[in-house]
């Protein structure tokens, strides 16, 4: 087996620190008012819509409760709920034949295998 040249081999380099992705997605959060969950270290998820953010901290806005400042390294997730004026849209109207009822299709308790192996 020939010796390895460890002089030729190119060292990775680390990945950088900071990409300006978070700062990216929280202004989409903040521009678009999307409701959020934040789940703090200690386990307490407050739910709002991100008003304001720093490098330190981002103000949560919420409805009939006061605003909260929360520092960053308190946050363990920060979770998508909905955009708000969303929530009437996001719920199916059609009708059940619509959606795929027993005209529709779809595969149910009766998919034509009649209880055979397959």
């Amino acid at each position: 087996m020939p010796p390895l040249n460890l002089s030729r081999r190119r060292q990775k380099s680390p990945p950088p620190g900071e990409t300006g992705q978070e700062a990216l997605y929280l202004r989409f959060l903040s521009d678009k008012q999307v409701r959020v969950a934040v789940k703090l270290r200690d386990g307490e998820v407050v739910s709002g819509w991100i008003e304001y953010f720093d490098e330190r901290m981002i103000r949560l806005t919420r409805e009939g409760k006061p605003n909260l400042f929360i520092y960053k390294n308190q946050i363990r997730t920060i979770t998508e709920q909905a955009r708000r004026g969303d929530e009437g849209r996001r719920r199916s109207t059609r009708k059940p034949s619509e959606a795929g009822g027993p005209e529709g299709g779809s595969l149910g308790p009766d998919d034509g295998s009649r209880g055979e192996p397959r």
